[in-house]
């Protein structure tokens, strides 16, 4: 019928980073249309879901996933299907995932390539970072390429050596070219000698198992790390992103440098909001393998007020899908096992959960509101920094990626019950406020009441712009165009 919209969520309390008011949100072509206030009528539509006393929110963006990655001997056990199904589960429907190369002759142009394969498979948005392990000749040329793919960053570790980890010359080189190409550099940054040689001195001791993790990868090693590379992208001029910050440390020399002006931003991770080192010490402390690992009760703290006072810029979920078959197959050694937690359908609650607790802690809140806030957490920062267009708003223009909850509404983790292909959680048995209750992922309606509505393979792979070109665009108001809007549909 013309004038009939596809969908409208009527009566809402429609929350983006920087307002919030009680209004119907208008469907059509897989774009928002309209946002009309709530005293108005609901516009018609072939379908209307009531969203009264809940919040809508624009669908989260992960900007940190591992998607059937292989490091070494080991594999990640999802694939696409399967991730971005557990992601629009968990109210996330954009993930942004990594083309780093499987082993030494795999250049970042073939690996970004095979990721941009696999994804054809993705059930919500996809958006691809770059990968450089060790500078030659031809790196500039495939940074270039991929530029012109819309892959606008690449990650290099600070850590990792013999495998993953890019030399100093590399990454100095690698920031220069992402300058000229108006990209922007992420780093996992953790001081490789110091890891080495604190993790040889446990393995000397006898101390090498994963109840000893947390000790061997110091709080210091990190810090050290974010200094010497806030140092190379000051020196460089090259905007920088820290992944999986777990420390206030490392989140305030952040802080600091965008004091002086630097292009400079924190991500942490749920796992590091909620968890601290004592897991290492509990009946299962392979559950929680990762790098960095879980710190003192003091730091999380540290951290969950840095979260909630605006120093930590998102939050991702830097899933890395493992089984326990394969975390318990060398947890006598954390040099053999592998590292990695299953967390992009827990983003939502576990982040959600952190921040409502560390919010009720504060004195003050310097006139920000809690939704707000974990609007630009969980998805209109993601959006802004990596520069992807048409996401992390609920506007006119915008697409039509949307989560309806309950903010009061709560739910115990259940491994059982969760869709990530492994067979736990780091956060099972623990009751999580924020989830879920309709999302809809370019205007499909993929899970409400009834349960979840596969959309078949039908996720867009999503060209990125320049990291200055976007910000400056968006500084000025300018409407961003969606994807949609991009390819005329």
């Amino acid at each position: 019928m013309p004038g009939v919209a596809d969908l409208v969520i009527a009566n809402g309390l429609v929350v983006n980073a920087d307002s919030r008011r009680l209004a119907h949100v208008v469907v059509d072509g897989g774009r928002v249309t309209a946002v009309v206030d709530a005293a108005d009528p609901v516009p018609a539509a072939e379908r209307t879901i009531d969203a009264s006393g809940r919040a809508v929110i624009p669908g989260g963006i992960d900007a940190h996933c591992h998607v059937a990655q292989t490091t070494g001997r080991w594999r990640t056990l999802d694939d696409f299907a399967i991730a971005s199904a557990a992601a629009l589960w968990g109210g996330t429907t954009t993930i942004l995932d990594f083309g780093i190369p499987r082993h030494s002759s795999e250049t970042p142009l073939e690996a970004a390539r095979h990721k941009l394969a696999l994804a054809a498979e993705s059930r919500c948005d996809v958006a691809l970072h770059g990968a450089v392990v060790e500078w030659d000749e031809t790196v500039p040329a495939q940074l270039e390429e991929l530029a012109a793919l819309g892959i606008r960053s690449v990650k290099m570790y600070m850590t990792n050596r013999g495998s993953t980890m890019a030399d100093d010359d590399t990454v100095l080189r690698v920031m220069r070219e992402m300058v000229r190409l108006d990209g922007l550099t992420y780093i996992h940054a953790e001081h490789d000698a110091m890891i080495v040689d604190c993790t040889q001195e446990h393995a000397s001791a006898g101390r090498i198992g994963i109840a000893h993790l947390h000790e061997t990868r110091p709080e210091l090693a990190e810090e050290a790390s974010v200094r010497e590379v806030l140092a190379l992208a000051e020196y460089t001029g090259a905007p920088v992103y820290f992944v999986h910050q777990s420390t206030p440390g490392a989140i305030d020399l952040v802080a600091e440098a965008r004091a002086r002006g630097l292009d400079a931003h924190s991500e942490t991770c749920p796992h590091y909001l909620v968890l601290d080192d004592g897991v290492y010490s509990s009946q299962f402390p392979h559950w929680y393998a990762c790098c960095p690992p879980m710190r003192s009760p003091e730091t999380v703290a540290a951290v969950r007020r840095r979260f909630a006072d605006g120093s930590v810029h998102t939050v991702s979920s830097d899933h890395s899908c493992y089984d326990l078959t394969q975390k318990r197959e060398r947890a006598d050694d954390i040099r053999q096992m592998p590292h990695g937690l299953p967390g992009v359908e827990t983003r939502m609650p576990v982040a959600f959960t952190a921040l409502a607790d560390a919010w009720a802690d504060r004195e003050a809140h310097d006139g920000a509101r809690l939704l707000e806030r974990f609007v630009d957490l969980f998805a209109a920062s993601p959006a802004r920094i990596n520069a992807i267009p048409g996401k992390g708003t609920i506007a006119p223009g915008y697409d039509a990626d949307l989560v309806v909850f309950d903010p009061a509404e709560a739910r115990t983790v259940d491994s059982a019950a969760l869709h990530m292909g492994t067979d736990f959680s780091p956060f099972h048995g623990r009751v999580l406020r924020g989830w879920p209750q309709t999302v809809v992922a370019g205007g499909r309606v993929v899970l409400d009441e009834d349960g979840f509505h596969d959309p078949g393979p039908v996720g867009r792979f999503v060209e990125r712009r320049g990291y200055a070109e976007f910000r400056d665009a968006s500084g000025t108001g300018l409407h961003v165009p969606s994807i949609a809007d991009q390819r005329g549909n």
